[in-house]
């Protein structure tokens, strides 16, 4: 992937605002390293909005990140379904909207906080960035509300800013300019080799057992799917004497009472809260395996050689299932027991996917994303004025 040269931008370049909504620990994870960037410009006044779609998990996120939000939507009941979500948030960011008047909305993913904010910025014609735009899946309902979410963002958007080129090949079989897509990389990656790269210390839970990082907690999988996905973990473990699970449990009450249930009782599988993003990237680079249906931990498992079974029969994300360290498994307890099984059988698996792979980024991402913001918001002038300083790059 090309390396974007450095953009040094006039200091006489008056300021856009930009204001960026999050409402989820994985959308703080993913613009964390964008802000920090956005906000080392001369020519960027950024503003961050706080959805409090994920509240508790939000405030402790934006919190490891130095962040603070400016403004903040009061979160209301936990149990409210994405419809009842996406209502309030509409009529709330609208408001705002309408108040800061800023130059650009910039929101990342799938969420119903990411969906909101670009409807409420079409209604006030305000530009809207869109990171990690264009994944897709087959299934207009896998995952759900997610794949129709990004589906629709993709209508109104400004900029879409892809992860991978198939990503955006994505955008343009649907009539997206390409004047419109940017291939970024995907923001995480940015985040993730920052933090790995101070080797956090591994979990107190982990010791000297093949541990498996293990998380669940899609919507389409809670009920039967997620309780025979998580006894077939069950079976393989207590079958396996050398293996332990350390789960960190979502706070859903649809993913933490089954977990309870069946995860229970065993000494070797660790329920745990849900942990900071230094602690879960500790966790990942000392893992064995990760088991998830998660969709940010098959992007970032890939880039520390860590096999990952996926607990799901689709994925936005193919890169890595296409480059043999990612696994669909589905969520049958005979599959993600053979699956394991299998992995822990056969060396030659293992070493096969336990292997590093970046298909979604180098960890330029949001330098990439940042230069194309300046170029798409400033003027000829501006742009004529500004210098470009190759950057240098370690071999």
């Amino acid at each position: 992937m090309h390396h974007p040269p450095q953009v040094q931008f006039s200091r006489s370049s008056p300021c856009r605002t930009f204001l960026i909504v999050v409402g989820t620990r994985p959308e703080v994870i993913k613009v964390a390293p964008l802000i920090r960037r956005l906000r080392d410009t001369s020519w960027a006044r950024v503003k961050i909005v706080a959805s409090g779609q994920q509240s508790d998990l939000l405030g402790q996120t934006l919190a490891e990140f130095g962040l603070t939000p400016d403004i903040t939507i009061r979160h209301r009941d936990a149990s409210s379904g994405p419809a009842q979500v996406a209502s309030r948030l509409i009529q709330r960011l609208d408001r705002i909207f309408v108040e800061e008047n800023p130059d650009c909305v910039i929101a990342q993913g799938d969420t119903t906080t990411a969906y909101a904010a670009s409807v409420a910025a079409f209604y006030q014609k305000i530009a809207y960035a869109h990171i990690e735009a264009g994944l897709r899946t087959s299934e207009l309902d896998a995952p759900f509300p997610e794949e129709f979410h990004r589906r629709a963002i993709a209508v109104s958007a400004t900029l879409h800013f892809a992860p991978t080129s198939a990503a955006a090949r994505n955008l343009i079989d649907e009539n997206v300019p390409k004047d419109r897509v940017h291939v970024s990389g995907n923001t995480v990656i940015d985040s993730l080799l920052e933090v790995a790269a101070t080797r956090p210390p591994p979990p107190a839970e982990f010791g000297t057992r093949r541990m498996i990082l293990l998380t669940a907690h899609r919507r389409e999988n809670f009920g039967p799917k997620l309780r025979d996905a998580l006894t077939g973990v069950r079976a393989f473990v207590d079958l396996t004497p050398d293996v332990g699970v350390y789960f960190p449990v979502h706070p859903n009450p649809n993913a933490r009472d089954a977990a309870l249930e069946i995860l229970s009782g065993n000494p070797r599988i660790h329920l745990v809260e849900p942990l900071g993003y230094r602690d879960m990237v500790a966790a990942i680079q000392n893992a064995w395996c990760v088991v998830t249906d998660s969709g940010g931990l098959q992007e970032e498992a890939p880039a520390l050689a860590k096999p990952v079974l996926v607990l799901r029969d689709l994925t936005e994300r193919p890169e890595a299932v296409a480059s043999g360290v990612v696994e669909l498994v589905g969520t049958s307890r005979e599959g993600v027991f053979k699956s394991l099984y299998a992995l822990h059988k056969s060396p030659a698996k293992y070493t096969q996917m336990a292997r590093p792979v970046f298909p979604y980024g180098d960890g330029h991402a949001s330098r990439r994303i940042v230069d194309a913001l300046y170029r798409h918001f400033s003027t000829a002038q501006e742009r004529q004025d500004a210098t470009i300083v190759p950057l240098q790059y370690a071999s």
